[in-house]
This record gives C-alpha cells, sequence and structure tokens, in this order.
C-alpha cells in the first residue's frame, strides 16, 4: 500500500523528503516492481531470480556497534563487534539519510515482527531502495495482519541504503567502503555498500542475541522441529555447511524453523517468517521440501541459470557457492507454521551439535555428558573444507561459540550459562554428529558421510533407539559412541576402526585435539568439569 512519509513518523529518523511509500507490498507486488525495475527476472515455477551485487555474502568486517552509553557496558567488544564512535555514526546516519531525502526512487517498507513468541517479540521496521530485498525481508521475517499495521511503532528499525558508500572509510579507521552500523541505545541501525539481504536477516538476530538474554531468554543459532503430534522438540546447533537446515527439514517431523529461536521459560519459539536455505548442489531427491519451496514468492540468489530457458543449475558454483534461496516458512507444507499454528514448542527434548568434521576424526554420532554438552557448545566446532573458500587448500578448523560467534552481541559465557542452567533444568540430552569425513580426511579423497545415513542417525536419536546400543569411549574426545545403530554399517560407527593407517589417524586426531584445547583457553569457564570433558591426549 502507498502511504504518505510523514504518516509514518519517518520525520522522527530524520527522513523528511521521502515522499509515499511503498509499505508492505503484497508478494505480486513485490515481483512485479523487482522486474520492473530491472533488479530480477522469474526463474522457476515462478520464482523470483537475483543477483546481490558484489557481495554474495556477509561482511562481517564491516559490522560496528556504536559505543554509546546505554550498552557499551553490555556488550562483546572485539573482532565480532567491534567499536565505532557515535560521531561517525552520526556522520554516516545523515549520509544514508540525505539520500533518502534526496533520491527520486521509490521507498519500500516491511514493518512486521521477530519473534513468534509473543511475549518476546520484537517490532521490526526496514527501509529500503530496492524491491527484491523489501521482497526479502516480507519472507524472512514475520508477516502481520492488516490490522496490526494500525498504530504499528517500531522496537528497532534498518535502513538499508545500499547504493550508499563510505568514501572516507580510512578516515574513520574503517575497513571499507562498506558500512553495517547498530546503535542499541536508538534502536536503529544503517548499511551502506552491500545489496546482500543477508545484513539485515542476520542484523535483526545480533538486536535480539543483545535483547533477549538479558531477560533470561537464551537467543540460539539453531533449527527445530518436532514430532508429529507437536511433542519430542529437537534443536539442531551448526556452523553453515553441517546440514542444520538440511537435516530439520524432515519429511517425518513437522519444522519449526531453520536457523533461529530462542528458549524462554515456555518453551522454544522460532524467530523467524522464512527459511533461508542454501542452494549449492540442490537434489530433489535428497531435499525435496526445499526444492518444491522453490515457487512463486521464494527469492533465488545468485544461481546460474539459463538465459532463455531460465532454468538453474543447482550444481554451478562459479558466482559463488553461497548460492542460497529465502521463502516464507509455510511454503514448508510440512512445517508447523504450514499447518495454520505458531512456530513455536515445549522444552525441547533433545540437542543435537552438528559438526562437518572434514579431518575424519570425529565419530558419526556420540552422546554427550551434561558437561561435554557445554564444551562442544562453547567451542562450536566444525572443519572449512579445500577448495571452498579461496587459500583454504586443506581441512581447517573452525571454532565459533555457541555456534553462532559472529552473530553474538553479549559474551558467549552468558549464552553457555543460559543454556547450561536451562539444560540442567529439564534433563535434556544432547547429542554430536558429525556430517562430513569419517574414516579418512575430505583431503584423501574419500567420501563425506550421507545423507540418509546421517538422517538415519537423526531418527534414531529423536525415537530414543540409540539407548538401545552398546557404546565405548572415544580415545580422544571421550564421548560415548555406538558399537551398533540400527541398520548403519556398524564399520562406520567407530572413527579409530575405520581408519587404514593407524598412525595416521593418531597424529590427524591429536592435531584436532590440540586446535580444541588452543580454542578453549578463549571462553574457560573457570569449570573444572566442563574443561576435563573436552578432548584428551592421553588415550
Amino acid at each position: 500500500m502507498l502511504v504518505a512519509g510523514k504518516d509514518l513518523g519517518l520525520e522522527t529518523l530524520g527522513i523528511t523528503g521521502v515522499g509515499d511509500v511503498h509499505r508492505n507490498l503484497s508478494v505480486d507486488e513485490l515481483i512485479e516492481e523487482t522486474v520492473i525495475n530491472g533488479e530480477g527476472v522469474i526463474g522457476p515455477r515462478g520464482s523470483t531470480i537475483v543477483d546481490t551485487g558484489k557481495y554474495t555474502g556477509r561482511s562481517p568486517k564491516d559490522k560496528y556497534i556504536v559505543d554509546e552509553p546505554t550498552s557499551t557496558d553490555e556488550l562483546w567488544w572485539g573482532p565480532v563487534n567491534r567499536k565505532i564512535d557515535e560521531t561517525i555514526f552520526d556522520e554516516l546516519y545523515e549520509k544514508v539519510v540525505n539520500y533518502y531525502n534526496t533520491d527520486e526512487s521509490k521507498t519500500y517498507m516491511f514493518d512486521g515482527f521477530a519473534g513468534f513468541d509473543p511475549n518476546y517479540s520484537i517490532n521490526v521496521r526496514i527501509l529500503a531502495k530496492r524491491a527484491w530485498q523489501a521482497h526479502f525481508v516480507h519472507n524472512m521475517f514475520i508477516r502481520p495482519e492488516a490490522e496490526q499495521l494500525n498504530n504499528f511503532a517500531p522496537d528497532f528499525t534498518i535502513i538499508n541504503a545500499s547504493s550508499v558508500f563510505n568514501e572516507e572509510f580510512e578516515k574513520h579507521g574503517m575497513n571499507s567502503e562498506t558500512f553495517i552500523i547498530f546503535h542499541m541505545g536508538k534502536r536503529v541501525a544503517i548499511i551502506g555498500g552491500t545489496e546482500y539481504g543477508g545484513e539485515m536477516k542476520k542484523g535483526i538476530f545480533s538486536v535480539l542475541h543483545y535483547m533477549l538474554p538479558l531477560k533470561g531468554v537464551l537467543s540460539m543459532h539453531c533449527s527445530a522441529n518436532v514430532d508429529e503430534d507437536g511433542a519430542n522438540a529437537a534443536i539442531f546447533f551448526g556452523l553453515s555447511g553441517t546440514g542444520k537446515t538440511t537435516l530439520s527439514t524432515d519429511p517425518k517431523r513437522p519444522l519449526i524453523g531453520d536457523d533461529e529461536h530462542g528458549w524462554s521459560d515456555d518453551g522454544i519459539f522460532n524467530f523467524e517468517g522464512g527459511c533461508y536455505a542454501k542452494t549449492i548442489n540442490l537434489n530433489p531427491e535428497n531435499e525435496p521440501d526445499i526444492y518444491n519451496a522453490i515457487r512463486k514468492g521464494a527469492l533465488l540468489e545468485n544461481v546460474v541459470y539459463d538465459e532463455d530457458t531460465r532454468e538453474v543449475d543447482y550444481d554451478d558454483g562459479s558466482k559463488t557457492e553461497n548460492t542460497r534461496v529465502s521463502y516464507p516458512l509455510n511454503y514448508i507444507d510440512n512445517s508447523v507454521y504450514g499447518m495454520g499454528k505458531p512456530a513455536v514448542a515445549g522444552h525441547p527434548d533433545t540437542i543435537i551439535f552438528l559438526t562437518c568434521d572434514a579431518y575424519g576424526v570425529l565419530p558419526p554420532v556420540a552422546k554427550l555428558s551434561p558437561e561435554q554438552a557445554m564444551y562442544h557448545f562453547i567451542s562450536g566446532y566444525t572443519a572449512k573444507v579445500a577448495g571452498t573458500e579461496r587459500g583454504v587448500t586443506e581441512p581447517t578448523a573452525t571454532f565459533s561459540p555457541c555456534f553462532g560467534g559472529p552473530f553474538l552481541t553479549l559474551h558467549p559465557l552468558r549464552y553457555a550459562e543460559l543454556l547450561r542452567e536451562k539444560m540442567n533444568k529439564h534433563q535434556t540430552p544432547a547429542y554430536l554428529v558429525n556430517t562430513g569425513w569419517v574414516g579418512a580426511s575430505a583431503q584423501s579423497g574419500a567420501k563425506r558421510i550421507s545423507l540418509p545415513v546421517t538422517r538415519a542417525i537423526i531418527h534414531a536419536i529423536l525415537d530414543g533407539s540409540i539407548n538401545e546400543s552398546e557404546f565405548e569411549v572415544d580415545p580422544y574426545f571421550g564421548v560415548m559412541v555406538p558399537k551398533t545403530l540400527g541398520d548403519i554399517d556398524s564399520s562406520l560407527l567407530i572413527p579409530a576402526k575405520i581408519w587404514t593407517d593407524e598412525e595416521e589417524y593418531r597424529s590427524t586426531a591429536i592435531d584436532l585435539v590440540t586446535k580444541f584445547q588452543d580454542n578453549f583457553t578463549q571462553y574457560d569457564l573457570g569449570d573444572a568439569d566442563v574443561r576435563e570433558a573436552g578432548p584428551s591426549l592421553t588415550e
């Protein structure tokens, strides 16, 4: 709908010359605007295809938080949350506002919500100059009913000015012309120099990571699902490439959400109204729910397609390995929201930590003690595989605290303590699932653990049949590993028995254990039980 900017309170932001605003357009209108503006084309089954320009992923080195009195003592300052002086923010804010006040192109606005639990939901307002960016946030956040737009007051506003660059970044001591800056006191963020939509999605996630733990709610970078009667909730932690979205999107279990959740005293709830799935190597047989969600209303990013037929080659990563699709949560028919219910559930019955171990020494599945669960949550381990990033020529260990380091705004131990408190209160068991390699490193040319095997492991955890297994202790990581598990080939389950070269296994395991130990020194809780629950070089 067209609404006068002055009637939306934009003058309080300093935006006075914007005129009429295209507010909360329908999907059909957003698609039409995208095509008319030359921002994208119509693709498979009516989906929309766009390119995000120079940046095909987030720019973490260009993200800053203003050093201001209301938040500075709470924030986790460092390489994740870079300080920026309020005078620099004010200068760039004025530049962004002037752009909005003088640029004659259309302004698009989305008003909606983040968080399905009304007790902890926040009102989100996002301004953009590109129709596809408005489409993206329409997909990703919780869409309001018409009456909810009456007297809507935002709790946090993002002003996206992707065409604005900071030419004086060196003078400001910044990384580049691109900037993503949050002012927690004023409840506003500005974006310039990058079109990538994920900055808006993860920006609000960072805001919730700041607000919710202060209220005793654990904000989590995880996916979640339930069984068919809405019980037996499970949450899946994991970094990019570990299978967090794929494994939670399960035809046997309704999805709550694929990426961001909160855990309150009442249970878990999704932050988002959509999904943002990777499409590289997308296979309709292995990932039918994601594949079938690519239809009218879905927004494909940076995929390679035939100019004539508009058919997408999902195996082509020549633009980026980070090809993506966003779509509303109800596009997953087998989702709680798709069934007409809020994306919430009770307290989780199971926690699963996903890792893609490219070294091949972690078992495909292991049961964790409460102390081991804390250790692995704080560590947040996975491994980059050779060839997936420029300069990566061999498996590279990556640690991200709480499986979401780039989005944490408070110190990681704040989230870890909340997890421990909730796990203890609700007696929630935790498992480690390796979706990468076992018995050989990725560098050896060996095949990654197959998705059907991993799904079988997940189902055995969730239906409890894994508890019927006999376990043995992993010699390096100390976790409990099942010797047999249903119909899964038992030779896959014990890493020490799969490696053909015992000495190579030993040296590779020692190398990874050392990396874990070195990383943990940054986040040591001072709890000897948790420290000792980590991997050891004493077999």
